[in-house]
């Protein structure tokens, strides 16, 4: 259902690494660039349907590098660790604003409950996943 509610101003501040919407009613809302990247509507973060979603992990310092219009229905946002494919619609953006705190509880949730991180890894280091090692059994020669 579109609401039709298109933001008047959209501002980034870079330094905090936020992004404001102000609308005609001057309400505004302000959304992390981590927020918006981890909830990015691009098909590598959403998947292809239900239950294909991909977790994504260490997006705590990510930032916005540019803002693209898409037509009179969107933005696309181009962020420093190169995703850009995500088309954040006028109605996708409001749905955000207005669920922000569940969404950000239900991601660190899913973060903790798949012992992972917002912190990104070290530079040149990649993340495996490791089976819990089993007890050693003792053995007789």
């Amino acid at each position: 259902m579109s609401t039709n509610k298109v933001p008047v101003e959209i501002k980034l501040h870079k330094k905090s690494a936020m992004l404001e919407l102000v609308y005609s009613d001057n309400t505004s809302y302000r959304l992390s660039a981590e927020f918006l990247r981890v909830h990015s509507p691009s098909a590598e973060v959403r998947g292809h349907g239900t239950g294909q979603e991909t977790l994504q992990v260490g997006k705590k310092f990510v930032n916005i590098l540019a803002i693209e219009p898409v037509g009179n229905y969107a933005i696309k946002l181009v962020y420093d660790d190169h995703h850009d494919s995500g088309i954040y619609s006028w109605d996708y953006l409001l749905e955000l604003c207005a669920n922000h705190d569940r969404l950000l509880n239900d991601y660190l949730n899913k973060l903790k409950a798949s012992n992972s991180s917002r912190e990104p890894l070290p530079p040149g280091t990649q993340a495996v996943n490791i089976m819990p090692l089993a007890s050693k059994e003792k053995t007789s020669d």
